[in-house]
């Protein structure tokens, strides 16, 4: 091959990369390569074709190899920066987004990229005065505002958070991201009728796997309609919005559920629930259809209006005198104890967020000191479990929710990092603790210690970006006093 065809496999790479055929644009660039290997740019480009192609560790190679012919290659220590961060590894991708600030100081992508680095790493004054640092640069940059808004959001600011996201929904009307980030700022603030309108958004986001599952139902009467209400999000949101069943079914209508495969024997007996299908399977026949989590907008909860019959989750006396038996404690209130949510490699803004709700075992420490107080491990395949506590662990026997909720059934109390067992406790009408990282979910409203959404559950607010020590003091003060009294 000829160096001026090299340059037409580069002008070609270019082409396929303009119409997003990332694979047959990556394997035009290495033809180049081939003939050209001292050309900067094109490793660049080639690793945003792998990077798009789903090839993230090949998309490193290639950046790193652009950076060695051209360590000053500003756009390039930012996406080498954004594809780390996508493989877990911040503190790097961090460094290499301050090179890019530093390299390219009036470039608006590479204060961005930096300030998401920072909260990733709840390093939030850092994120805000990057954000800043971005708009600055480009004040319609809409991108910058909603993250912004996002920072704002997590240090408490929500009426700052609101004014900034509203502000990104006018410049880009069309940004879903953007629709959704406002939504979860309005429902921390408990402006449920807006919030659960903008919350639609999140149906359209590039994370979302569309399925035409038929016509939206819009709470209608059902007038004999077969209605499918299907999981979406995680377990714990399955948990918490399926309250709503006996809502939809009391409209007339037959109620078919699908959901996650490990939820799927719990919630067949829920009221209203004619048959439960697991994700996977084939779907039956139906006429009508609505994610679990716009079923809040569909009829129009406020905050004084949360379904709130608890318990609304099945559990039979018998199952749950069963596990008490497989699992005897010594004399004592028992006191179910879950430290980490699930890690979603997968899915690294799921990742991150399970990074900062989770704690290491060895936190809990300070509970052992406690007396009168049997402990029983919640948690499932856990890698590691507190060493200082005599824990009781039921968890390898446990196949899935229903059997948790026979062992969560015999438990005084659960203290929980804000995952589905936290949920599902509080659907049985178990007194729950819940362990609330500093920029907690939008779900526990701001400032507040309670919830509509469980009346026995109680909210200990991280103080400071992962500062669990200072939790886990209050909680084990409040064990204390909580073990003292007579039970009920």
């Amino acid at each position: 091959m000829s160096v001026a065809a090299s340059g037409v496999e580069f002008d070609l790479g270019n082409l396929l990369a303009a119409g997003r055929r990332w694979t047959a644009a990556a394997a035009a660039f290495r033809r180049h390569l081939a003939r050209a290997p001292g050309h900067a740019e094109a490793h660049f480009n080639l690793a945003n074709a792998l990077a798009a192609a789903g090839e993230p560790g090949a998309a490193v190679e290639s950046y790193l190899a652009c950076l060695r012919i051209s360590p000053l290659y500003g756009p390039a220590h930012v996406n080498l920066a954004q594809t780390l961060r996508r493989l877990g590894f911040l503190d790097h991708a961090r460094a290499l987004a301050e090179t890019a600030v530093r390299i390219l100081p009036a470039n608006p992508d590479a204060h961005t990229c930096r300030a998401g680095l920072c909260f990733d790493l709840g390093a939030y004054a850092d994120a805000e005065a990057a954000y800043r640092a971005a708009l600055a640069l480009a004040p319609r940059h809409a991108g910058a505002l909603t993250s912004l808004g996002n920072v704002l959001q997590a240090t408490g600011r929500l009426t700052e958070a609101r004014a900034v996201q509203e502000a990104a929904c006018v410049l880009a009307p069309a940004d879903a991201d953007a629709h959704f980030n406002l939504a979860t700022t309005l429902l921390a603030a408990g402006e449920f009728a807006r919030g659960w309108e903008e919350y639609e958004w999140r149906l359209r986001r590039r994370t979302e796997i569309a399925r035409d599952l038929g016509p939206a139902w819009s709470g209608e009467p059902l007038a004999g309609r077969t209605l499918l209400l299907h999981a979406e999000q995680g377990l714990g949101d399955t948990l918490q919005f399926v309250r709503y069943v006996p809502l939809a079914a009391a409209r007339g209508g037959r109620v078919v559920l699908e959901v996650q495969p490990p939820l799927a024997r719990l919630l067949a007996g829920v009221e209203g629930v004619a048959e439960v299908v697991s994700q996977g399977e084939t779907l039956p026949l139906h006429d009508l259809q609505l994610p679990l989590l716009s079923l809040p907008r569909v009829f129009g909860t406020t905050l004084e209006t949360v379904p709130a019959a608890i318990p609304y989750l099945p559990v039979a006396p018998a199952a749950v005198a069963r596990w008490r038996e497989r699992c005897p404690s010594p004399p004592g209130r028992r006191v179910g104890l879950v430290w980490a949510g699930g890690g979603h490699p997968e899915d690294i803004g799921a990742h991150l967020i399970d990074r900062r709700r989770s704690l290491p075992p060895a936190a809990l420490a300070p509970l052992g000191a406690i007396g009168g107080v049997a402990f029983v491990g919640l948690q499932k395949d856990a890698a590691e479990r507190p060493a200082a506590l005599a824990l009781l662990d039921p968890m390898g026997q446990v196949r899935d929710f229903a059997d948790t909720a026979a062992v969560v059934g015999g438990l005084d109390l659960v203290i929980a990092v804000d995952t589905a067992v936290a949920h599902l406790a509080g659907a049985l009408g178990r007194e729950v603790w819940l362990l609330s990282r500093y920029d907690g979910c939008w779900r526990w409203l701001a400032g507040r210690a309670d919830t509509p959404w469980y009346p026995a559950m109680r909210l200990y607010h991280q103080k400071r970006p992962g500062d669990w020590a200072e939790v886990i003091a209050r909680v084990a003060a409040d064990l204390a006093a909580w073990a003292a009294r007579p039970p009920g």
